[in-house]
């Protein structure tokens, strides 16, 4: 997914970005200065000014001072960061001149410039670099920050300004994207305040601070959690597990002082090899206890009274900003637009889930009765720590596909290289590592060279973060430094990708799973949506957010194609490419373990949907997660993906609350787009790739994207095109 290193000063440059995600951006038309020295170009300031505050610079147009980041930096920096950024919007709002577009919205979307770069360090340290002191200086420092956003944009004089502007929009003599953005504006604020009274914009004020505390707590609290680890003192009870993955859960212990013991990490990354592939039911049992329950302990880290207090704040702003509930404010900017209309594509898709997933356990408790009856091992009942290992004995039964198969020919780097290439034939985009010359926030973070093959314009700069560790939140993200816009002069991409990826042991390459290589070219898809995006104006270089994870979902389609597996799937240790058999192999049972899949989101999508969208928020967050499963039929062997106390998507910001359903939502989007280029040539017709790349990459939100979708395809996405890519019935 996308996240916004720099939420509240995005606010500044993208009034309309109510979806709280920037999506940015694009190619370059000069050429970036290049890199002089061998050593890290640092960004420089006059002494005594804070670094952080700094503008960037050296190549590239200047980049962050990784080098120089220090948290004890960053309050003062907020400070006059704050400062600056009211100076300049007091400047618009004082005024005297008559209100337009020229003298209000163009001011103030190249306003905040230095707190876009503060926020953007910030992300990264709160982000990828936590620890105790971020934490405590982020929990004081968001509500404030909160406040002086929300009281800022609530100021009647500014509205009033673009009220004016907004008045006279048809007769003023503006374009079709300057309307668009004085409408959008508007109804932003609207939406946000602008019209309550002063005790309730008060009122609003302070709710949106104390929310902004819960989600900081939130996100610590889940951060404590996957920072424990489940030591294994008996090498045996590791059987199962491949031997790279071993040998990086022993260097995980002795890291944390336990040599001669394996530490599996409290993260998705490194439970799901566990519960895959451990042969012993009672360590799988163990993990999967441990990561389910993050959050849920009943100890410091519980997060249960914090969510709570979340709805409860959510509600009380939904309905003082004059909607019936908080999924109806979240969703007034979406695609979807209603509630109502995102539940019934999920319950489209819901039913024939549930029955493939009966049908998976079905086949997997088969193989398990089968292994009892031959006296291979006790006989049981598929329980949730059960599903992946026998889903895999499934997968080899059925397809005679192991995982352990295809691993050694998914090597990172490798990989790194295909995504890349695949960007350049379909897209024209060109990748130079240059890890050295730039700083970086962390060793082991590569840095690439972004430019366009047929001119060596640069287009910008990705970082590449590879690795879990310490202080770095779970899961996948993306996001941007610094975003394109040709507004106040061309600017080009600082773009991000970041996983949590199990590094291989040392003098080993890095081995993924095939799920893990499907999230590294997904969260590309998003790099590339900002890389190539070519806006004038910033304010529209936000979509809506059930259209984010659409550019992203597309780009997973090309990991399996035969170009990039017979390049860059190659054995690492012999160096030979993938055999045609284990590929036929893989793509026969592509639509294997579909029922899991989508039940495990799903659920997680209509569980967000149904808190969201209700008068009277829960207060007992286990039972309401408990009710609302039994009455859509969750089948007992498998649980949310995310399970509501570590729901980071809902409760560590407003970004994907009500929204989680997104993803579904750009998925029909995107299996009706790989139609379009499977009913044309192929993967690679560039006369798809064009029209998607000009009509959807390029355009930001310049166009309503339901319209821009309509450009692109003729019609609106088919949902049976969904539905025959995870092997459903149509009808």
């Amino acid at each position: 997914m996308p996240r916004q290193a720099h939420p509240f000063a995005r606010r500044i440059s993208m009034m309309l970005a109510s979806t709280a995600m920037i999506m940015g951006y694009s190619q370059m038309t000069a050429t970036a200065a290049e890199p002089t020295a061998a050593q890290p170009a640092a960004a420089t300031a006059p002494a005594g000014e804070n670094p952080m505050l700094a503008k960037w610079t050296g190549p590239f147009e200047g980049v962050p001072p990784w080098d120089k980041m220090d948290p004890e930096l960053f309050p003062d920096a907020f400070q006059k960061a704050m400062a600056e950024t009211k100076a300049e919007v007091q400047a618009v709002i004082d005024n005297p001149a008559e209100p337009t577009f020229e003298n209000t919205h163009v001011p103030m979307m190249l306003a905040g410039d230095m707190m876009d770069r503060l926020s953007a360090l910030w992300g990264v340290q709160t982000s990828n670099k936590s620890n105790d002191r971020v934490e405590d200086i982020d929990a004081e420092w968001s509500p404030k920050l909160t406040t002086f956003y929300t009281e800022l944009f609530l100021d009647p004089k500014l509205f009033a300004r673009y009220k004016a502007v907004y008045d006279k929009r048809n007769s003023s003599g503006l374009d079709a994207q300057q309307i668009r953005i004085v409408e959008r504006s508007y109804e932003e604020m609207v939406r946000d305040g602008a019209n309550l009274s002063p005790a309730d914009k008060a009122k609003l004020v302070a709710m949106n601070s104390k929310l902004e505390g819960l989600f900081s707590a939130f996100s610590s609290k889940l951060l404590g959690d996957e920072k424990r680890y489940s030591f294994v003192t008996d090498k045996a009870e590791l059987a199962g597990l491949e031997p790279g993955f071993v040998a990086s859960l022993a260097a995980a212990a002795e890291a944390n002082g336990k040599p001669g013991q394996w530490a599996i990490k409290n993260t998705r990354s490194s439970a799901q090899p566990v519960l895959q592939n451990a042969t012993n039911r009672a360590l799988r049992e163990k993990v999967w206890r441990a990561f389910v329950n993050r959050g849920d302990n009943g100890d410091a880290n519980d997060t249960n009274a914090t969510i709570a207090e979340i709805l409860k704040l959510r509600q009380q702003r939904a309905e003082l900003l004059g909607f019936p509930n908080h999924a109806a404010y979240r969703m007034a900017d979406t695609m979807a637009k209603t509630p109502d209309k995102a539940m019934a594509l999920m319950m489209k898709v819901w039913p024939a889930a549930v029955a493939r997933a009966k049908e998976e356990v079905a086949d997997m408790q088969a193989i398990a009765d089968a292994d009892a009856k031959a006296g291979k091992s006790p006989k049981i009942t598929i329980e949730p720590w059960d599903y992946r290992f026998y889903a895999e004995k499934v997968r080899k039964a059925k397809y005679d596909l192991d995982e352990s198969e295809v691993k050694p020919y998914l090597q990172l780097d490798k990989l790194t290289q295909a995504m890349f290439w695949s960007a350049g034939q379909l897209y024209d985009l060109g990748f130079r590592e240059n890890t050295g010359t730039v700083p970086v926030f962390d060793p082991k973070v590569k840095t690439f060279e972004v430019y366009n093959l047929k001119t060596n314009a640069n287009v910008g700069l990705i970082y590449l973060d590879n690795f879990a560790r310490d202080g770095k939140r779970s899961g996948a993200w993306m996001t941007t430094y610094r975003s394109q816009q040709t507004l106040g002069g061309e600017r080009n991409v600082l773009a991000s990708n970041n996983n949590n990826f199990t590094e291989g042991a040392k003098g080993e390459p890095t081995l993924i799973s095939l799920d893990d290589a499907t999230t590294l070219f997904h969260e590309f898809g998003h790099g590339i949506h900002y890389l190539l995006q070519h806006i004038h104006y910033p304010a529209l270089g936000g979509v809506p957010r059930d259209f984010v994870e659409f550019p992203s979902q597309v780009n997973e389609n090309w990991l399996m194609t035969p170009e990039v597996l017979s390049k860059y799937a190659t054995h690492y240790k012999t160096g030979e490419p993938m055999p045609q058999a284990l590929v036929d192999k893989i793509l026969a049972s592509n639509k294997f373990n579909q029922g899991f899949e989508t039940v495990e989101y799903l659920s997680s999508a209509i569980v967000d949907m149904k808190m969201h969208d209700r008068k009277v928020p829960p207060a007992d967050i286990d039972k309401f997660e408990r009710d609302t499963l039994a009455e859509i039929g969750m089948p007992k062997e498998i649980v949310m993906r995310h399970r509501l106390p570590q729901f980071g998507h809902l409760f560590s910001s407003d970004a994907y609350s009500a929204g989680y359903y997104s993803y579904l939502w750009s998925e029909t989007m995107d299996a009706d787009t790989w139609a379009a280029f499977t009913e044309a040539g192929g993967p690679w017709d560039r006369t798809v790739a064009d029209k998607f790349r000009t009509i959807l990459l390029m355009t930001g939100n310049e166009t309503d994207r339901a319209e821009a979708y309509r450009a692109f395809r003729g019609r609106d996405p088919d949902v049976k095109a969904l539905l025959r890519k995870r092997g459903f019935p149509t009808e």
